[in-house]
């Protein structure tokens, strides 16, 4: 039995999230910020997914640093719609997934680099 990867389970539902909020800003008509939030909430997952086949601990942490680049994007995308008035309601679970997703590349980052 495959052993549990818990980033790859938290970005799958974070990436979940993301499809489902920026299709509610297509549906407004916010396009852009649409296709920003989409590309890099989606690239946490993908890049994470890529470095479980790294071909060496520094291709890992490269991939693993992608990932956590994207996630910062993320962050500012989802921080500019909280902070927008005309924006909808950034989804408590998607922050939530986004928060985890955070920590858990800083862990694995952080373990990575040390041994």
């Amino acid at each position: 039995m495959k052993k549990r990867n818990e980033l790859l389970e938290v970005t799958l539902e974070l990436a979940l999230e993301v499809i489902a909020y920026s299709e509610k800003l297509e549906e407004l008509r916010k396009y852009v910020i649409a296709r920003q939030i989409l590309k890099a909430g989606t690239s946490i997952g993908a890049n994470s997914n890529e470095a479980q086949s790294a071909e060496s601990r520094a291709d890992f942490i490269h991939k693993l640093k992608i990932a956590d680049k994207e996630a910062r994007e993320t962050r500012y995308w989802v921080t500019l719609c909280q902070r927008a008035e005309s924006y909808p309601k950034i989804p408590i679970r998607l922050l939530e997934l986004l928060l985890s997703t955070e920590k858990l590349l800083n862990k694995i980052l952080g373990s990575a680099r040390k041994g």
